[in-house]
Parts: C-alpha cells; sequence; structure tokens
C-alpha cells in the first residue's frame, strides 16, 4: 500500500463545475451558499480516464448533489447510493442545467448492482460500515480493466479506509493531497475474503424483540441513548395514521406498534437502507402488524395528504452530511403541522441547546415539555384549529 506525503501543489483546473448551475438539496436549504460540490469532486472529475468513461457503464458512487452525474450525463451514469435526497437533488440538479434525466439511471444500497461497469467512481462515505458494504457489491460486478478511483477530504480517508479497498477489492494506493482532498486508486484482483453479512443484529432490552440493521443505520450496533429515552415516552392509544419519520431502525415504530393498536404506522425516512431495516424489524418481531404498517423512503413528510395524520414522532437530526444546521428540523416541524389532522400531535426528542421548543411554540402556538434529563428534553405540540376572525 502506497500512501503520498500530503501537498496541494496542483495544476488542476480550479473549477472543474463553473460551467453548470448546481444548487444543494433541499431548496429550503438556508446554508445555499454553500457549493454542491467539493474538491474531492473535481479531483475525481479531473482525473478520471476520458477513454474509459467512453467504454461505458459508469459507476458514481455516494454523488451527495448529483454534480458527478450532471458532468458525466453524457456518459450516461448509473447512481448507486443510499440516500433518497440524494436522488432528488440528482434530478434537480439535471433539471437546473436542461439536462435529460433519462441519461441518469439510480440504483438504491439495497438493490443488487447488476452490469460490469468500465468506470467506477466512490465519494467516500462518512460510516465505515457503508463503504465496506459497497465494496462487497462492487466484487460482484467489477472487473481488471475496470478503473476504481474513489474520493474524499484527507481528514476522512485513514489507513482503515486503505486497508478495506485493499482487503475486499485489491491492491491500493493513493495521491497526493490537492485542495485538502485525496484520491484513492484501486486495482481488482479478487483477493480471498470471508463470506460477507451487511446485517448485525442484537437484542433490545427488556423485550424480546432482536434488531437488525444495515450498514447505513444510526446507532447500527446498539440502541443509542436518544431512543432509550424516547421509547419510554411515546404516545398511547391513538388511532388514524401515525408516522416514524426519520425511523432508522424503526424501533420507535415498533413502539407505537404496540402502544397504539388501533393506528397505522408510516415508517418514513430518506436512507433506504433504514426502511429496509424497520421492514425487517417489523416483519421479524411483530409479524402480526406488517398489514398496518407502510415503509417509505422519501423526504420528510413529502406526498402525505394535508390534515391526514393523528401522531408523528421524530428525532430530528441537525447536521446534512458535514454541515451543521437547523433547517431540515424546521423543515420537518413545518411538514408535520401540514399533515396533522387537527387536535394530531408532533412529539419529538432532541439534544437540550437546540432550542426546539421556541420553533415549536412559534409554528403551533403550544408545546408541552414531557420529560428531560441532563442531555435530551422530549417535547410535544398539538395542532389547534385557527382561530375565527373576529367580525
Amino acid at each position: 500500500m502506497e500512501t503520498a506525503i500530503n501537498s496541494d501543489e496542483s495544476e488542476l483546473a480550479p473549477s472543474v463545475f463553473a460551467h453548470l448551475s448546481l444548487a444543494r438539496y433541499p431548496e429550503f436549504d438556508t446554508a445555499s451558499s454553500l457549493q454542491a460540490w467539493d474538491a474531492a469532486d473535481e479531483y475525481l472529475i479531473n482525473t478520471v480516464d476520458k477513454q474509459k468513461l467512453a467504454q461505458g457503464p459508469v459507476l458514481v458512487l455516494n454523488d451527495t448533489f448529483g454534480a458527478l452525474a450532471c458532468e458525466l450525463h453524457q456518459y450516461y451514469p448509473v447512481s448507486y447510493g443510499d440516500s433518497y435526497v440524494s436522488q432528488l437533488a440528482t434530478l434537480r440538479n439535471l433539471q437546473l442545467n436542461n439536462l435529460s434525466a433519462d441519461n441518469v439511471s439510480f440504483i438504491d444500497s439495497v438493490t443488487p448492482l447488476s452490469a460490469k461497469p468500465a468506470v467506477v467512481l466512490i465519494k467516500v462515505p462518512k460510516a465505515l460500515a457503508l463503504l465496506e458494504q459497497q465494496l462487497y457489491a462492487l466484487r460482484e460486478v467489477v472487473g481488471e480493466d475496470t478503473q476504481i478511483i474513489a474520493a474524499g477530504k484527507t481528514r476522512d480517508i485513514h489507513t482503515s479506509t486503505l486497508q478495506l479497498f485493499e482487503k475486499i477489492l485489491g491492491p491500493t494506493h493513493t495521491s497526493l493531497a490537492w485542495k485538502k482532498a485525496r484520491l484513492i486508486f484501486c486495482q481488482f484482483n479478487q483477493p480471498e475474503v470471508a463470506p460477507f453479512n451487511a446485517l448485525v443484529s442484537w437484542p433490545l432490552d427488556g423485550t424480546d424483540y432482536l434488531i437488525h440493521n444495515y450498514p447505513n443505520v444510526f446507532s447500527r450496533t446498539s440502541l443509542d441513548i436518544g431512543a432509550r429515552f424516547f421509547s419510554e415516552h411515546l404516545p398511547s392509544g391513538l388511532t388514524g395514521t401515525l408516522v416514524d419519520l426519520g425511523c432508522g431502525n424503526g424501533v420507535l415504530g415498533l413502539g407505537l406498534l404496540a402502544q397504539n393498536p388501533q393506528a397505522e404506522v408510516i415508517f418514513r425516512d430518506e436512507s433506504f437502507m433504514a426502511v429496509e431495516s424497520s421492514r425487517l424489524n417489523v416483519e421479524k418481531n411483530r409479524p402480526q402488524d406488517v398489514e398496518r404498517c407502510f415503509f417509505e423512503a422519501d423526504h420528510s413528510l413529502a406526498n402525505i395528504e394535508r390534515n391526514s395524520l393523528q401522531g408523528i414522532v421524530c428525532n430530528p437530526p441537525f447536521h446534512q452530511h458535514h454541515s451543521v444546521t437547523d433547517y431540515i428540523a424546521w423543515q420537518m416541524f413545518n411538514d408535520a403541522k401540514r399533515c396533522l389532522a387537527i387536535g394530531g400531535e408532533l412529539r419529538i426528542i432532541g439534544n437540550r441547546h437546540l432550542g426546539y421548543h421556541q420553533k415549536l411554540k412559534r409554528l403551533f402556538g403550544n408545546c408541552e415539555l414531557l420529560a428531560s434529563n441532563k442531555k435530551f428534553v422530549i417535547l410535544r405540540s398539538v395542532k389547534a384549529p385557527r382561530k375565527s376572525r373576529q367580525s
């Protein structure tokens, strides 16, 4: 394994995406001044063999906002990843640049790869477990003549990252650093590997449930402390339709099913692996309830009818990729108000310092503190009828 010393000396073009109009998605992103690409994207485009691209197929992994797909649209790239929002971002950026959406196809992270690619371009994901799963998926389709290049921020590429490439695919070396980004070059030679199981399973304390998690699910190997606390304060006795929003492995949704036996439950997340983990956990632990469940990969509460829900539980994220922000939570809260029926409730957990109670009180006109500890608060807001205008 070869590792080059850091260097920011390069003759590469500084703005390979300058001819494109690329925006972050969703459009409500208050950090929209941030670019929809980074130096790792540029480094990939400037380094990939253009002749190999023309031989196709071209496989792109973890293309966050579709910058790579837009730049390579003439080669009909296949975009492979775990984020439904990234798919929406790609389609939006194709539209912004008057590029045909038919030129890009999508494969989600729980669907097997098929066609042998001529080129594989990888944005190294934050979760090493997801990268491991993706490299095992690539083993099934790449060949010795496939050009495999990965890229990421220098700080995110560690010895363990390179060892993973070598163990699963073959000989690996790195580039010089450029604009704090680094490339990984890998040559597939089909090394011997042990059988790989993408699922991790563990017993849920206090229940007879066995929880199953795909690689990109938050707190993959145990119940996180926030979900543990929230599980003690879920709504009960509700009817109608409930949503476990940002469901992850579906632990909260399992609680909703148990405590609301007359309700339907939607498990909703933008991660395909999260949705499939939730589906599997219901099928394995509460098979009698499968018929009153819906499992959906989508953005927040998009495509859910106004005034149609009786309850929503949510542990809203406060970051997108490497950007810390509260706009995702704000979108979820606004969507909740739109989708809840009169008298329906939103129940959330959040870190104490995030100040969600102020946002909820401003939006709903009410916010009740249900429980708290040193780290978390659990809040409840109810959708009230509109006040009639006084003549």
